[in-house]
């Protein structure tokens, strides 16, 4: 089973957008800037280390800026998948169509959005491989100095 791992929605103007979600849920909000698209992270839950929500069933999600020429701009979820491309397969022949191709965003991982038969905009998400933590070296003994005889 594919569980959802993220919510998307799009925004008109950034800075309202923050101070709302700041001011009405105490969400922590963070621009990305022009080379991440001007998307806005929302964490709304505590994250552990690699990042991910500490509370089984929480997600964090963003906000993308609103553009002319993308089709179907509204709020969504995103479902974390395996492998992408046999989930767009599988979307396409439950007669769901895929809006394009995957899209490579940094530190993430494989992207692409789609139409459910509904009309209903969702995304997939292939995770990039998480980096796995450094082993500890174990702690080295000093060896003792050698005992002095005594004369």
């Amino acid at each position: 089973m594919d569980p959802v791992v993220h919510f998307e929605m799009p925004f008109d103007d950034q800075k309202r957008l923050s101070s709302f979600y700041k001011s009405a849920f105490g969400w922590q909000m963070q621009g990305t800037g022009e080379e991440m698209g001007n998307y806005v992270l929302a964490s709304t839950t505590e994250t552990g280390p690699q990042g991910r929500p500490k509370t089984p069933g929480a997600i964090n999600g963003g906000f993308f800026p609103k553009k002319s020429d993308w089709p179907a701009q509204y709020p969504s979820v995103v479902i974390g998948v395996g492998d992408i491309k046999k989930a767009m397969q599988k979307i396409t022949k439950a007669g769901g169509t895929v809006l394009g191709q995957p899209m490579e965003i940094p530190g993430v991982g494989q992207y692409v959005s789609f139409t459910d038969t509904e009309g209903n905009r969702v995304s997939i998400l292939q995770p990039a491989p998480m980096a796995k933590p450094k082993k500890a070296k174990p702690a080295t003994k000093k060896k003792a100095a050698p005992k002095k005889k005594k004369k």
